[in-house]
């Protein structure tokens, strides 16, 4: 599913992805989580000049609004010019680096538009697509109500996988009087560990997400 940019935060989104520091890696598990908040990374892509043009044809696609066809092209012209050898079809490798980006991005910017008016709309309500292709645990989830500073978010704030397309929106308390709503109980769903296989080290996640997801790209990544 390709991202409608008619609905990206676009001040906070671009901002969000041209800041972010190129990083070469040779897998995906070489940065972990909120680490993805301040870096740029595409696995197996390690030098610097593959890396910078990779990351202008991403910052291009949400600072113009181009589409995924597009960004093949850009990608097709990097590939050619760097001489890179990646692992994965051009079509589900493309497709993974544009899509992923921008949906960290568009959460992103979100996530700062929603910070600016928590005085106003103090709770936060979880949304799933609720079609065929949305998990499960992520449709019970969906309808979710919690304030904006519960923990949960912290590990919960979607994307919460490869491919999830869940998001996030405000919710008043004039709303929740109105629509004689109260907040949920947090899930608790419970955890599970994922061993990385070229580290050997065992990671705890919560059900329901995917290993390497379970972090806010709202909050900062790390400390300068």
């Amino acid at each position: 599913m390709e991202i409608e940019y008619k609905n990206l935060p676009f001040d906070e989104a671009i901002a969000y992805l041209f800041d972010k520091v190129n990083l070469g890696t040779e897998k995906w598990t070489d940065i972990w989580q909120e680490m993805h908040n301040r870096s740029f990374v595409v696995a197996g892509a390690m030098e610097e000049d593959l890396l910078a043009d990779l990351h202008t044809a991403i910052n291009q696609a949400i600072a113009d609004g181009t589409t995924l066809a597009d960004f093949r092209k850009a990608f097709d012209a990097t590939v050619q010019k760097n001489g890179w050898s990646y692992n994965g079809s051009r079509g589900w490798r493309t497709g993974v680096i544009f899509n992923t980006n921008l949906r960290v991005a568009y959460a992103k910017g979100h996530y700062d538009q929603m910070q600016a008016v928590k005085a106003d709309r103090p709770y936060w309500r979880y949304s799933a697509v609720m079609d065929g292709r949305t998990r499960p645990l992520h449709a019970s989830w969906h309808g979710t109500i919690l304030p904006a500073d519960d923990p949960w978010w912290d590990t919960h704030y979607p994307p919460n996988g490869w491919g999830c397309r869940c998001s996030v929106y405000t919710v008043s308390q004039s709303e929740m009087t109105r629509d004689n709503e109260k907040l949920s109980v947090r899930p608790d769903n419970g955890t599970y560990e994922w061993v990385n296989k070229d580290t050997g080290v065992i990671e705890t996640v919560p059900k329901g997400i995917d290993p390497g997801w379970a972090y806010n790209p709202g909050k900062e990544g790390w400390k300068d």
